[in-house]
C-alpha cells in the first residue's frame, strides 16, 4: 500500500481511513459516501443501531486495486455473532461499485466503549 492519505488519529464514530493517493477527488467522496453506506446497513443484532453509528469500525484501507481492508471490533469480546459480524461486513462492502473484495479484520485494542457511539446511537439508544 503506497502512497497511502491517512486520517491523523481515530476519533469517535470516524474511522480512519486510507485511500490511494491518485485517487480523483469525486471518486473519492462517492467510495466514502457508498463505503459508510453499507457499513450502515450491518446491525449489532442485540443493539438496533448499525455498527458504523455503534463505532465499531475503526479503519477502512482501501489499496491501488480498490480492495477494502477493514479494522472492526465488537461492543463485548464475547459477543454471539464474533464470527458472522466480520462476513457481513465483508458482503456489505463488496457490494459497492468498484470495489474488488474485502476483509474485515476483528480488532480490541483500543477496547470499544459506549464513548465512541455517534450522537445518533445515543439517541436511538436513549443514552446520555
Amino acid at each position: 500500500m503506497s502512497d497511502m492519505v491517512a486520517e491523523p488519529e481515530l476519533q469517535p464514530n470516524r474511522p480512519a481511513m486510507d485511500y490511494p493517493q491518485g485517487l480523483p477527488p469525486e471518486e473519492l467522496d462517492r467510495l466514502t459516501g457508498e463505503l459508510i453506506a453499507a457499513l450502515k446497513t450491518v446491525f449489532d443484532p442485540e443493539i438496533p443501531v448499525d455498527i458504523y453509528e455503534l463505532g465499531l469500525i475503526y479503519k477502512i484501507d482501501i489499496d491501488d486495486s480498490k480492495f477494502v481492508n477493514i479494522d472492526m471490533t465488537l461492543t463485548a469480546p464475547g459477543c454471539p455473532v464474533a464470527g458472522e459480524m466480520p462476513i457481513w461486513v465483508e458482503n456489505a462492502v463488496t457490494g459497492v461499485a468498484g470495489i474488488s473484495g474485502a476483509k474485515a479484520h476483528m480488532v480490541f485494542d483500543p477496547p470499544w466503549d459506549q464513548s465512541r457511539m455517534s450522537e445518533e446511537a445515543r439517541v436511538a439508544l436513549d443514552m446520555w
